[in-house]
């Protein structure tokens, strides 16, 4: 099986380098039509700069079809108007891959708040943003592909990183909450968390393994997510060429007899069991659950 993205028309955002860049050569390669938006800013968010036009003057030297696009995900009146350009130039949106991000990284005591909120409005907020500006479109034409890029520090934590972790994890909150919502529109939404030396990682790999983190190597996994073959409410890593699911869990639990907090810390080993443990479809799942351990006690 060969996937195609012929008769697509896909936005990505951050798309001036790294990943971005990526993805959106690799979509054309494949057929679609691309919009690159990129401001063209630093990993801060300052600055500016003709990103996105170097990117589309690739895809052009190469025979795709693709558009600059300098708005900033941030605006939401930027990011209707983008929709619209592209609708009326190739008649519809197919694929939303929210790539754009920057860093402020400090621990949390020299954390500034203006940062934490700066942070958190680019990458949550901007998705949101661009998830919305697509979503009716998507809706009408009963096909949709989008995706989130999460990042392992928004599983897992990482030190200085509480603003980009914040943000990280909420769009697994919104990814989950438009993969149920979408589900019958045929509107398919999915996260990534991409491993790969790009400027936004660039003081993290050691020279010696820039090439093995290509984020050439992260494409693969983030266009099956937004083609036709794609799952709903998923979260993989990928870089390297190795892909991984990620899963939010709930264990089983057990019913206390007593509800103090003395009898959750001496039932801590049986709460925090992993024998048995899901992985809810839905928020709702917790308190059926629930329901459930207290009618079998």
């Amino acid at each position: 099986m060969t996937i195609s993205f012929e008769g697509r028309v896909a936005i990505v955002t951050g798309a001036g380098g790294g990943l971005g860049r990526s993805y959106a050569l690799e979509l054309a390669r494949r057929g679609a039509k691309v919009v690159v938006n990129d401001l063209g800013a630093g990993r801060d968010g300052s600055g500016a700069s003709d990103a996105a036009a170097r990117v589309v003057e690739e895809i052009a030297a190469a025979g795709g079809t693709a558009m600059a696009n300098g708005g900033s995900v941030t605006d939401y009146a930027q990011m209707e108007a983008m929709v619209a350009k592209a609708r009326e130039a190739w008649g519809g949106v197919h694929i939303l891959i929210n790539n754009a991000g920057v860093l402020r990284d400090r621990s949390f005591a020299k954390l500034e708040p203006a940062d934490f909120a700066f942070v958190v409005d680019v990458h949550l907020n901007g998705a949101a943003n661009c998830s919305k500006a697509v979503w009716e479109t998507m809706r009408d034409q009963a096909y949709g592909r989008i995706l989130m890029t999460t990042s392992s520090t928004g599983l897992y934590g990482n030190f200085g990183q509480a603003n980009y972790g914040a943000a990280k994890l909420g769009q697994i909150g919104l990814m989950k909450t438009l993969a149920l919502e979408g589900a019958k529109y045929n509107v398919r939404v999915n996260a990534i968390a991409p491993t790969a030396a790009t400027r936004m990682t660039e003081d993290v790999f050691p020279p010696e393994l820039l090439d093995r983190f290509s984020p050439d190597l992260v494409a693969p996994a983030a266009l099956f997510l937004v083609s036709d073959e794609a799952p709903t409410g998923t979260i993989l890593g990928a870089g390297a060429g190795v892909v991984q699911a990620a899963y939010v869990t709930l264990t089983r639990g057990i019913v206390l007899d007593a509800p103090t907090p003395e009898s959750v810390a001496a039932q801590w080993a049986a709460i925090t069991s992993r024998d048995g443990e899901i992985v809810p479809q839905s928020g709702a799942e917790q308190a059926m659950t629930s329901l459930q351990r207290l009618q079998g006690a």
